[in-house]
């Protein structure tokens, strides 16, 4: 049977692309085709997100996450620089406004040191002067935690690859996809793709996609949509480190932070709230089909059953500015709500299991002749060469020998 490629990698953000990438590192005999269902690369949670190089703070120590995020850091710094892409290593303040918050970031601290990072700690004079205008009774400092420009990462990975012979086809949906004991047959609106093999890396449809093949992913995706706003040109310089509050242990978002752009703006950000379709980037947009999929699954119903209290929080922050503001004000209370200008949003594709756990870490599942990159939010934008690296290195444990 003619094929059309080798290997099919269907999502054109950075993890998808980084993985095409390393496919024909390692096999330079091999044909490689992405597919990307919209008409420009790094469209959603790639070219959405806050533009942080993670250090590896929160994460378990011997997680994929830990150990991805803390390669991930080094890997997309070098791969910026050989590239002529900006960046730039400003560091991180984790800020204590409490007692309470002082007690957590100790434990924060001692999670640095398990995960191989070098954390400073900076009491309250400390903090005044590496940030006059943040307040806070102590912080860790992060010194490799960075900025970087993803969506200009991607298009260069997809650069990269396009050189060595792969294709990169945009505006081709995946609207149907099995595998069988010959390969994988990739339908899009355009036509069928028939590959050998494929990587899914398709984020907020990765359970989509998995069903298609004929698997059943013992999760749900469940949106969530995290709001940004830019700060005004004249308070371009009010930081010079990323600024993040003290993580709330019981959930799986960072809190609202100062984050300073590649650009040389700065944003407050995000919050988190169920978005009401997978790709609801506005409280206007409304799915039905993604909100009966979420209403059928056991799973969506325990989280809000366990978060509720939280996310009418959430939800009212993001109605009345008032109460985004309050978030900010504890550690820049110079802040106010004229300074909250508007800047795009994006959506965490969160992997919720049957029981109502959140996924916390990375999850790739396996098919007959295919990978599913089912959980990569945050930091997967950070981490995306070794996921890539991590995806090629499974995907020649199982299928390496095969053509």
């Amino acid at each position: 049977m003619t094929m059309d490629a080798d290997i099919a990698v269907i999502g054109g953000g950075i993890v998808g692309l980084a993985t095409a990438m390393q496919i024909l590192e390692r096999y330079p005999g091999r044909t490689v085709l992405v597919l990307e269902k919209e008409p420009n690369l790094a469209s959603h949670q790639t070219g959405r997100n806050s533009g942080v190089i993670h250090a590896g703070v929160y994460y378990a120590p011997g997680s994929l996450k830990a150990r991805f995020c803390r390669e991930g850091n080094a890997a997309t710094l070098a791969f910026s620089r050989e590239n002529g892409l900006p960046v730039e290593q400003c560091g991180k303040l984790i800020v204590a406004t409490n007692e309470a918050e002082v007690s957590r970031l100790d434990a924060l601290e001692d999670r640095c040191v398990a995960n191989g990072l070098e954390p400073e700690r900076l009491d309250q004079a400390a903090l005044q002067r590496a940030e006059p205008r943040i307040v806070g009774k102590s912080a860790i400092l992060v010194r490799s935690s960075g900025i970087a420009d993803y969506t200009g990462i991607t298009r260069r990975m997809a650069e990269i690859v396009m050189a060595n012979d792969g294709q990169v086809i945009l505006g081709a949906p995946v609207i149907g996809l099995r595998e069988d004991a010959e390969g994988v047959a990739i339908e899009t609106p355009q036509q069928t793709y028939r590959t050998r093999h494929a990587i899914v890396c398709a984020g907020l449809m990765a359970d989509r996609l998995m069903r298609m093949c004929g698997l059943d992913p013992d999760f749900r995706i469940v949106p969530f949509r995290g709001e940004y706003f830019r700060l005004p040109e004249s308070k371009n310089d009010i930081v010079k480190h990323l600024i993040y509050p003290v993580p709330d242990p019981g959930l799986p978002f960072l809190g609202v932070h100062l984050t300073r752009m590649i650009g040389g703006y700065v944003t407050v950000g995000p919050n988190a709230v169920l978005a009401l379709a997978r790709e609801g980037y506005r409280w206007a947009d409304v799915n039905a089909r993604d909100l009966y999929d979420m209403a059928l699954f056991p799973g969506f119903w325990k989280v809000i059953a366990s978060n509720w209290r939280s996310g009418l929080g959430e939800m009212r922050n993001s109605v009345f500015r008032e109460g985004y503001l309050a978030l900010c004000r504890k550690y820049c209370p110079e802040l106010t709500v004229d300074d909250l200008l508007p800047h795009p949003a994006g959506v965490r594709a969160q992997a919720v299991m049957r029981d109502g756990r959140l996924a916390d870490d990375f999850l790739i599942r396996r098919g007959r002749r295919t990978l599913h990159v089912c959980n990569a939010p945050s930091p997967a934008a950070t981490s995306a060469i070794p996921i890539g690296r991590h995806l090629v290195e499974t995907f020649h444990e199982t299928f390496g020998a095969e053509r």
